[in-house]
């Protein structure tokens, strides 16, 4: 029989992307403001892994990850991802997303995105939310995993994400 155990605090990542950066000062002060300092920030990098978005927000797209100081309960995850979907809203222009906030947590063994898409691979964690296995940490690094975002599974933002599991793994003490 297994025994519950509460699970460990995680580090919270979160990435954005945007056409115009200057808008990047006003999201990354609203993140502050709610989740206290960064810890991490990755260079800026194209986003050029996919069109998807390219109606909605236009080209060419940037995108940056922060890392914050404080550590989280996995369970707030879902609420973490209403509070950015508010920042979106916040940032719309005509009903198109003039920003898109991806919050996940970073944990020894994995890295996990929250998302309002449901999907076979995503659990349902509350309030319309999922979390996303989106990186698997084996041997040594950060594997991708067959659904796993193109820009998730790019070097720089996996190299990225090893910087910040160092990190994290320190904070743990």
């Amino acid at each position: 029989m297994s025994l519950p155990q509460p699970p460990k605090p995680a580090k919270l990542v979160i990435g954005f992307f945007l056409k115009e950066k200057r808008l990047a000062a006003d999201v990354v002060k609203a993140l502050v403001e709610k989740f206290g300092p960064v810890d991490m920030t990755s260079p800026w990098f194209p986003f050029d892994l996919t069109t998807y978005y390219n109606d909605e927000m236009g080209t060419p797209l940037f995108r940056r990850m922060l890392a914050f100081k404080r550590l989280i309960e996995q369970s707030a995850l879902a609420d973490i991802k209403l509070f950015t979907n508010g920042l979106e809203h916040e940032h719309s222009i005509d009903g198109r997303r003039s920003v898109n906030i991806d919050p996940g947590y970073l944990l020894r063994e994995r890295f996990v995105l929250a998302t309002g898409k449901n999907f076979s691979h995503r659990i349902y964690i509350g309030s319309g939310i999922y979390a996303d296995l989106t990186l698997v940490y084996s041997k040594g690094h950060f594997n991708k995993l067959p659904w796993t975002y193109p820009d998730y599974a790019s070097e720089t933002v996996m190299t990225f994400l090893e910087w910040v599991r160092k990190k994290y793994v320190i904070d743990l003490g």
